[in-house]
């Protein structure tokens, strides 16, 4: 009761300052007063008048010193504000990633490269969590490091297997989503979070997706290539799987598995798992680098979905690619300007140019 009382103070507090710090309020607060004084002649009012002038050249300071900082990609005032703020840089990818509005950050991200030995696959990995960190933590420790060990052994027998990297990747996703199970209902813990993998060799680019993280890619050309797609109940395909499988969705702000999940898939989640109503099933995707010649990929949790359309993140970072973190953190930062409420994962892989899948 008291966090909750708390929260609600918190959010009171931040839309106060939000609406009477503004200059436009302040401005018109000086232009009531100045008509006060003006009908009624009162020292002490003209003396207010004067304080709240001083008050809106204040705050327009203020507001151009930010814009400022903008400009120079210091946002230093605004990245205080964030409880957790992670920066990931390592040769060509680069990581930005903010708690936001939400009370708790859950997002989280994993970049395993081997850049000494070229044969085995980049991975990279965004985990959106919800209803706790516990399944984001879990499928970040146990499955990035455990599919590369098993990809590693495919490298050494491939000539004798039957696999690919697609199905290794299911395999494996869907291995985690059981052991989590497993771990986390034991301690009635609800928890669920998305996946979204990338693994990438010299010509050949491989995505799997379950929930609504999303990954697009920039070709030779400027164009926008979908890398995923996101799993909604509204979707057609989702919607009539969990009437069959004797549940519902309904709209709750969103449109949602049994009134509760935003998405129809996920990692986790066991309640709605033992109504067989979200699946932890990904669509996998593999793609032609040689065909595309990629200029770079952006994977990213649905924060910065909710303010930007895969055309529109595109250009937005194609035009920032010199920046420290090749786009990645201006975006973020103004996916939040946008209003955006949620935790913020943005990742960038640059491709060399002319170059297949290398990076």
């Amino acid at each position: 009761m008291i966090g909750d009382t708390m929260t609600l103070l918190s959010l009171l507090g931040r839309i106060m300052r939000y609406f009477l710090l503004r200059p436009e309020t302040l401005f018109l607060l000086c232009i009531s007063l100045a008509l006060w004084s003006y009908f009624f002649h009162t020292d002490e009012v003209k003396t207010i008048v004067k304080s709240s002038r001083d008050a809106v050249k204040m705050v327009k300071g203020k507001v151009a010193e930010m814009m400022q900082n903008d400009r120079l990609g210091g946002l230093s005032i605004l990245d205080a504000e964030f409880s957790k703020t992670w920066e990931f840089k390592n040769n060509n990818v680069a990581v930005y990633s903010i708690q936001g509005r939400r009370d708790h950050m859950e997002d989280r991200f994993e970049v395993l490269t081997d850049i000494a030995n070229k044969s085995h696959p980049s991975i990279f990995g965004i985990f959106d969590g919800h209803g706790g960190e516990a399944a984001a933590d879990y499928v970040k420790a146990h499955l990035p490091e455990t599919l590369r060990q098993q990809l590693q052994a495919f490298e050494r027998e491939k000539r004798e297997s039957a696999h690919s990297y697609a199905s290794i990747l299911e395999q494996r996703i869907l291995t985690v989503d059981r052991e989590m199970l497993d771990k986390l209902s034991a301690n009635h813990d609800e928890a669920g979070t998305t996946c979204l993998m990338a693994l990438l060799s010299d010509r050949e680019l491989t995505v799997a997706n379950v929930g609504d993280s999303r990954g697009v890619l920039c070709d030779k050309d400027g164009n926008a290539v979908a890398l995923s797609h996101d799993h909604k109940p509204y979707q057609l395909k989702e919607r009539k799987r969990i009437k069959r499988a004797g549940g519902f969705i309904s709209f709750n702000g969103s449109w949602r598995v049994q009134g509760i999940l935003a998405m129809s898939r996920s990692l986790g989640d066991y309640p709605l798992k033992n109504l067989n109503v979200v699946i932890p099933d990904p669509d996998i995707m593999t793609f032609d680098l040689d065909k595309l010649q990629p200029e770079f990929m952006i994977l990213a949790s649905d924060g910065l979905w909710d303010a930007f359309s895969n055309e529109e993140a595109v250009r937005f970072v194609r035009e920032r690619l010199d920046e420290p973190h090749f786009g990645a953190k201006s975006i973020v930062l103004q996916s939040f300007y946008r209003g955006c409420p949620d935790n913020i994962t943005v990742m960038v892989v640059k491709f060399k140019s002319g170059a297949g899948g290398s990076f």
